[in-house]
């Protein structure tokens, strides 16, 4: 299983990209950082600088035909950035077209609603996101964790780092092929 996890060059929240990773690694999976420059990343613990990660790989050089599926890890600006990158949102946007399981957090589903993949779907966010959700066809609800649909595109989605612990065990497990659901 490998498994990339998109984020922008700053803004990404720490734990929200370090909790995902870990849970991709004790599954047997390869996690990959993918991101709109090369380099290293800049993470946030909330507004304050965090930790650097180095990129594994930019969005312009990934292939969803080299991914089992796709981690979009919260923070405030990191979402906002990547909307704006014509090349990540449709990185995002072919996880769906190919079928592939989406997993985003917090304030990560506002990549997919600029990506247009959201119109039917149920699912969870940062509260703040209820209107850009509902605006593109999605219906947001407030829960821990929502998986919508099964096996091939589905979505899991989470509010926040207090629902990392359900959040990576679905993800997971939509990823090693939805065995536990």
């Amino acid at each position: 299983m490998r498994i990339a996890f998109l984020v922008a060059p700053e803004g990404v929240e720490q734990v929200e990209l370090t909790e995902p990773w870990q849970a991709v690694i004790d599954a047997g999976g390869t996690p990959r950082l993918v991101s709109t420059r090369s380099g290293e990343i800049q993470a946030f613990n909330h507004l304050d600088k965090a930790g650097t990660f180095p990129v594994d790989e930019t969005v312009g050089d990934a292939s969803v035909d080299d991914y089992d599926g796709l981690v979009l890890p919260g923070g405030v600006a990191n979402p906002d950035f990547l909307r704006m990158n014509g090349k990540a949102v449709a990185f995002a946007k072919s996880f769906f077209e190919t079928g592939r399981p989406v997993a985003a957090i917090c304030h990560a589903p506002w990549t997919l609603v600029e990506a247009d993949v959201l119109r039917g779907r149920e699912l969870t966010s940062w509260p703040s996101l209820r209107t850009d959700i509902r605006n593109a066809g999605g219906t947001w609800v407030d829960e821990q964790v929502v998986v919508c649909g099964k096996g091939p595109n589905t979505l899991v989605t989470s509010r926040k780092p207090d629902d990392l612990k359900a959040f990576c065990e679905a993800a997971v497990d939509e990823f090693s092929g939805g065995a536990g659901g």
